[in-house]
């Protein structure tokens, strides 16, 4: 049962699944699609979340209670859609697993190092939700066996490029800024670029596969140790 919550005076929270599941992020984000296409005057902006979509209003357009009805149909009508397999767009991101907290990691979850590579590229991740800083894409899921709380102390400092792992997530810093997880590989590619269209390559639904490279691959790719 879709819930259509206030949230202040000019957004409307839209709660689509009790928690998140497999495929969502990729149901939502052709959601947003649909709601821009049918509603784009009306709103100001669209925020996905991992089982949910917040919809920002145009007070001289609409109100929540005009929203509101102009949704139902189109909620109805996204409910019925077959639900696609697979994906979005598939991205294979190249990283060398030489994070500072990779022997940490693997002590913490009773796996050599060796292990804990193979479990982290041995998956496709799907892309959820985008924020925190501008690109920063929160992938999911991570094997459970790779389970760890974020770091106690966080840094005031992680890297751009850094990629890292916190409880049943993972993700690459597209910028230097501070942060808890724990960081267990590089990237040498530039995840977000203001001057770029789109800024950000990854896009909510998209699917993500890490593939290993050693330190040679990387410096080649442009990536700085």
């Amino acid at each position: 049962m879709i819930e259509l919550r206030p949230a202040g005076p000019e957004a409307l929270l839209l709660v689509l699944a009790e928690r998140p599941e497999p495929g969502l992020p990729l149901r939502i984000a052709r959601l947003a699609e649909m709601l821009r296409a049918q509603l784009g005057a009306e709103l100001t902006d669209l925020v996905p979340g991992w089982n949910s979509l917040l919809l920002h209003y145009d007070l001289l357009r609409t109100d929540h209670r005009r929203l509101a009805e102009r949704l139902r149909p189109l909620l109805d009508a996204w409910q019925a859609r077959p639900r696609e397999e697979g994906g979005g767009r598939l991205h294979e991101i190249p990283i060398w697993y030489a994070g500072e907290d990779l022997p940490e990691v693997a002590a913490g979850c009773g796996l050599s190092v060796t292990e804990v590579i193979a479990l982290h590229s041995g998956r496709t991740y799907q892309v959820g939700v985008i924020g925190f800083a501008p690109g920063f894409a929160y992938l999911s899921e991570l094997d459970e066996r790779l389970a760890l709380p974020r770091r106690a102390t966080p840094r005031t400092r992680v890297p751009a490029g850094s990629l890292a792992i916190a409880e049943r997530q993972t993700a690459v810093y597209p910028q230097a800024s501070p942060g808890g997880w724990h960081l267990i590989g590089r990237c040498p590619w530039r995840l977000f670029d203001a001057r770029r269209e789109p800024p950000c390559p990854l896009a909510v639904g998209d699917r993500v596969r890490f593939v290993a490279i050693d330190e040679a691959a990387f410096r080649r790719e442009g990536g700085r140790p």
